[in-house]
């Protein structure tokens, strides 16, 4: 571990067609879900895990939280030990009937990434549906060039490799040519593993090795390029 001061991004090596490729990460990356969505996905979470795997409420949350620890993601847990059909579960978990008041909308945001030079793509551990609708009630859905979902994954979720592969794969890209944008340092591991800059959004005031870059809020990602400029 070591302290990493905000300041310029290391040179990014330039696309052909003159830019980087930013892979953006969806939740408490682009906008806030920890004050509403977060706890309402985790309770919907709980009651699917009540009512297929007939467990009390304690249980329940309890196995959910252990499976989100073991392999990053609760539905991994559930396909591993219980054959859990993954479209089934994602579509009874993530319903919001009241995402428009759910969704903290910045602004600044859509500045913020039309000024970003090259591709644009978000790459989520939710479901396709939740990831468009949040985009577009944060009004920047028309600015990325691609929305990489849990099921383009084959539901291996970030910080599994395959996931970043087929992202990879899709769009014929080199580790070299992209920044990961991301809150999860463990998702950036893998990034950088893959030769990808990594950008970790977080109010830490220690980075592992393994970020190139800290900033506390993605709204500061035009001043850091203008310092690699």
């Amino acid at each position: 571990m070591r302290v990493h001061f905000e300041g310029a991004l290391p040179h990014l090596q330039p696309l052909s067609c003159g830019g980087v490729v930013w892979i953006f990460d969806l939740d408490n990356t682009l906008h806030d879900a920890t004050p509403h969505i977060f706890p309402h996905i985790n309770r919907s979470m709980t009651a699917y895990l009540q009512e297929h795997l007939q467990l009390d409420e304690q249980a329940a949350n309890a196995l959910r939280m252990d499976y989100w620890r073991r392999y990053g993601a609760t539905l991994s847990g559930l396909i591993k030990h219980h054959g859990t059909d993954p479209d089934h579960f994602l579509w009874h978990t993530h319903q919001f009937p009241g995402l428009h008041d759910m969704v903290l909308r910045e602004p600044r945001l859509r500045r913020t990434l039309q000024r970003l030079p090259g591709k644009r793509l978000v790459f989520s551990n939710a479901p396709l549906h939740y990831a468009e609708a949040v985009l577009k009630l944060l009004r920047v859905d028309d600015l990325f060039d691609d929305v990489f979902a849990l099921e383009h994954a084959r539901y291996r979720p970030k910080p599994q490799r395959q996931g970043f592969e087929r992202l990879m794969r899709k769009h014929r890209l080199h580790g070299a040519q992209c920044v990961m944008v991301e809150d999860s340092a463990e998702n950036l591991k893998t990034a950088k593993r893959l030769g990808m800059k990594t950008v970790w959004v977080s109010a830490a005031p220690v980075a592992p090795s393994y970020v190139d870059v800290k900033i506390r809020d993605v709204l500061e990602l035009p001043r850091v390029l203008a310092r690699l400029n």
